[in-house]
């Protein structure tokens, strides 16, 4: 889960007042857009939002209307629109950063035929912004857009490790879900763990977010804190020590080439971050 902002906080940093019915709006937008493809009723948003159903209807009809949001033939559930979609599709057309690792995550995913991901640090979540599947395991769908803890992924530990002894706050939500039987949920292990990645110069994710599955995770260091990051995924029946080292060096070569290509961002702030 992303952290709350501390809206007081913010206000104090910026100097500028929050817009409740803008705040509103985007949090309606990102419930809908958290729940995938489950719609759903006015009541379920109002309760989640804690916000009276009558101002959570007069927003929602507007988003209808504008097609942020989309509403079934009985008009009673709703899920997100095709603007957002625009909006998406937006943001990774003009990503400078995409239009680089696009190309080296293809050649690495057809170098080692396993499945390569590219993505960014969102507060507490890692969204995946382009997915390069194996031809050995294809998955019915698209990850790119979808987010996760970054606490339980390789590339979201990767970049966490980053922040350890550098002052930045490290994203780690107070409560710790699992995903999986094998997610790290004790804080000090989950530490401990961010150490040896750190000191290792790379992530591994052993079954934390899917059973059966390892990823390997590596920020990509163009910014300052790193944002970004690139994983391989492996099942672990295809895995052994040699492949391990193959799939590791393989993709730290990779690593390498993106952060030469990369225009370089040393400024020590990110709007990621």
């Amino acid at each position: 889960m992303t952290l709350p902002l501390d809206e007081a906080e913010g206000a104090a940093q910026s100097g500028v007042r929050g817009v409740k019915s803008a705040a509103r709006t985007v949090e309606l937008l990102e419930l809908l857009a958290s729940r995938q493809n489950r719609p759903a009723r006015l009541r379920e948003l109002s309760d989640a939002l804690g916000a009276p159903r009558s101002s959570i209807y007069a927003l929602i009809r507007t988003l209808v209307e504008r097609g942020w949001v989309r509403t079934d033939a009985s008009g009673t559930l709703y899920s997100i629109g095709i603007r957002a979609l625009l909006a998406g599709t937006t943001y990774l057309d003009t990503d400078p950063y995409l239009r680089i690792v696009q190309p080296h995550i293809n050649d690495l995913s057809a170098l080692l035929d396993e499945t390569i991901h590219f993505g960014r640090l969102d507060r507490g979540d890692i969204v995946y912004l382009a997915t390069k599947e194996s031809s050995q395991y294809l998955r019915p769908f698209s990850r790119v857009g979808r987010r996760l803890p970054a606490f339980s992924t390789a590339m979201g530990k990767s970049l966490l490790a980053e922040r350890l002894g550098t002052g930045l706050e490290v994203p780690i939500p107070a409560q710790l879900t699992p995903l999986t039987p094998k997610t790290l949920v004790d804080r000090d292990a989950l530490t401990r763990d961010l150490e040896l990645t750190r000191r290792r110069g790379y992530a591994i994710d052993d079954e934390e977010n899917y059973a059966g599955v390892m990823c390997f995770g590596f920020a990509l260091r163009y910014t300052s804190p790193p944002t970004d990051a690139i994983s391989c995924s492996v099942p672990i029946a295809n895995l052994t020590e040699e492949r391990t080292k193959e799939i590791t060096e393989a993709m730290e070569r990779t690593r390498l080439a993106i952060e030469r290509m990369a225009p370089m961002d040393l400024s020590g702030t990110s709007e990621f971050s």
